[in-house]
């Protein structure tokens, strides 16, 4: 079925507000939803509506708390989300990192006790929306092992870059230093499916096909290996050492009801052209990239494709399940 974006956040926000979410909370989290559902990132869409319920419902978030700042020092600060869902701070972190970069050429702001702050690429379009590159780092439950380890250490801590472009969308990198995200894995579960071999492995260190093991204390192979174990290790501290937040293997999963509040950690820097080599020089430098890159066949830019289907579903509606417009409806009633 196909549904307006504005009838969807409405129906998502009221599903976190019965909750026990603030209504600016909500909204927030609606809006990021329902654009990464445009986007074409189901994952990070909808279905997390049901998980952020629970969250809420259970006390493993505050949903009444407001974010706010408690640190701060020249062009950084840092946000306390209040240990509430990361959305109503990742806005707040969005403008305060702006707003200062744009008075000291670079800025880098953190959010501690925070939670799952869903597409991380989306948030630094926020700030190439403001001609300048983004860079943005967060950490989750640990699901990934040490490189030579058995046991789930860092988070599946994702890291984005968004870079600015002259009339045109922005160039936006966005991944986890995993084979394949855990919320593939999460959606797996779901259905009761099985998942490809190679993505993860049991509480045991043992490859499984069986996404509830993976999600039962297991963890999700590392890309490059040692290489990408490496760069968890680099985001984990860059998102949560340097925020006082958990780090992955202090803070219990995100997909039950028991556990601690996880008091995630993420940080987001801003750098503006104009104290390197200049806006005109930085664009002019992109775009010869991006020509270079085209040139070449079946090359497509980073982003793209969310931003053409996120343009398709904001002009011609939103294409869900049944089923899972239904859950969301129960849960709005």
């Amino acid at each position: 079925m196909k549904l307006p974006c504005a009838e969807l956040e409405t129906l998502a926000a009221r599903a976190l507000e019965r909750a026990g979410a603030n209504p600016d909370l909500a909204r927030a989290a609606a809006r990021h939803l329902v654009a990464a559902e445009g986007q074409g990132l189901p994952t990070h869409g909808l279905s997390r509506v049901e998980q952020y319920v629970m969250l809420l419902s259970s006390g493993r978030h505050q949903g009444a708390a407001h974010p706010k700042i408690v640190n701060e020092f020249g062009a950084t600060c840092l946000i306390d989300a209040g240990d509430n869902l990361a959305y109503e701070a990742v806005e707040l972190a969005l403008a305060e990192v702006t707003r200062r970069a744009a008075g000291h050429g670079v800025a880098f702001v953190g959010v501690t006790n925070s939670g799952h702050c869903g597409v991380l690429g989306m948030h630094v379009e926020a700030i190439a929306a403001q001609g300048m590159v983004g860079l943005a780092f967060a950490n989750t439950p640990a699901g990934v092992p040490a490189w030579g380890g058995r046991r789930a250490l860092f988070g599946v801590d994702p890291v984005a870059a968004a870079f600015p472009r002259k009339g045109a969308d922005p160039l936006v990198v966005d991944f986890a230093p995993t084979t394949v995200v855990r919320g593939k894995i999460m959606l797996a579960a779901q259905k009761g499916e099985p998942i490809p071999e190679g993505w993860a492995l049991d509480r045991e260190g043992r490859p499984t096909t069986d996404p509830k093991a993976a999600l039962d204390g297991g963890s999700l192979f590392p890309i490059g290996g040692a290489k990408g174990a490496m760069l968890s290790l680099m985001i984990e501290l860059l998102a949560a050492g340097l925020t006082g937040a958990r780090l992955g293997f202090e803070a219990d999963g995100l997909f039950d009801a028991k556990g601690n509040r996880p008091r995630l950690g993420h940080a987001f820097l801003a750098i503006h052209p104009r104290g390197l080599a200049g806006e005109a020089a930085y664009l002019e430098r992109v775009e010869d990239m991006v020509k270079f890159m085209l040139a070449d066949e079946g090359v497509r830019l980073p982003g793209a494709r969310r931003f053409a289907g996120l343009r398709g579903a904001q002009a011609g509606g939103l294409e869900i399940s049944e089923a899972l417009h239904a859950r969301l409806a129960a849960l709005a009633a």
